[in-house]
């Protein structure tokens, strides 16, 4: 049973690791977030420790390395500008670090936690769920088989609320903007599936929405990410997903119940993804800024 501490445990994404933790067997000894609304811990781990304060989380830890209890994983589901501090602060407890995605905002900033990786001795990971869809897998077998060159077009709407634009979300500077916050997930499946990339060319760069064009290897793709409403189109549905190859339509929506869990036991397994794995999407979007 492996020893896990978790750090932005009142945000969006982490019941899906608390979940996951749970579901591979481990256990959540302290979680910490300056929002006091984590009574999703009660469904997991109601007798983990938990702080408001980081410095009385960090004083924690410490001492129980210090005590031969350390944590074996730290998980980091904080705000996208805080990940590069709180991976470090991982590593310096002696633990490998799991950090949800974008791993940190900057090509520079993976070079940073590279080289703390190198010196801690420990292991960085983070969050490509995309890459363990059973669809996906098979759509990547098969384009492996084909020279051809693709006609990709790829759209994502997930509407959001005007709260987004006065959370941490909607500043750039913290968040990396909708093409990081929203679509980083989206531009690495694009990487994995169809090469390097060419040219990065951006067409439409709003508050809600923001489109260009991507050329790979072995594709063109024109991409739309949007959180306006508006752009469903009264479509009955609360978000959008579209992938079209040769205009044949990918239908990806589903399998994705288990993915955190599985990305879970892919790195307890020691076959989780790591720096290098994200280091072209990070490239990519640091580019649309």
């Amino acid at each position: 049973m492996k020893r896990f501490a978790i750090i932005g445990v009142a945000g969006y994404v982490a019941p899906r690791h608390l979940k996951a933790i749970q579901e591979t067997g481990n256990v959540l000894v302290a979680a910490m977030d300056k929002s006091d609304s984590v009574g999703i811990l009660d469904q997991y781990f109601p007798e983990a420790a938990f702080f408001t304060e980081f410095e009385r989380f960090e004083r924690y830890l410490v001492k129980l390395k210090n005590e031969g209890q350390g944590i074996d994983y730290f998980v980091v589901c904080t705000p996208n500008y805080l990940h590069d501090s709180h991976i470090r602060l991982g590593l310096s407890l002696g633990a490998d670090v799991i950090c949800e995605k974008p791993l940190v905002l900057n090509p520079h900033n993976v070079e940073a936690i590279r080289e703390a990786e190198i010196q801690s001795g420990k292991k960085v990971f983070t969050i490509l769920q995309l890459r363990l869809q059973p669809i996906l897998q098979s759509l990547k077998k098969e384009l492996e088989n084909t020279q051809k060159f693709h006609k990709v077009k790829l759209e994502y709407i997930t509407p959001r609320g005007n709260w987004y634009h006065y959370s941490w979300k909607g500043d750039v500077s913290k968040s990396g903007g909708l093409a990081t916050n929203i679509g980083i997930h989206l531009f690495d499946l694009l990487i994995w599936l169809f090469g390097e990339v060419l040219s990065n060319k951006i067409i439409v760069n709003e508050k809600n929405k923001i489109s260009g064009i991507l050329k790979f290897q072995r594709a063109e793709v024109n991409w739309f990410l949007s959180i306006d409403r508006d752009d469903l189109n009264d479509m009955n549905v609360n978000s959008y997903r579209l992938l079209e190859i040769d205009e044949r339509k990918i239908e990806f929506d589903n399998g994705f119940h288990n993915l955190h869990t599985q990305s879970y036991l892919e790195i307890l397994c020691g076959r989780g993804f790591r720096i290098d794995q994200v280091r072209k999407s990070i490239e990519i979007v640091s580019k649309m800024r």
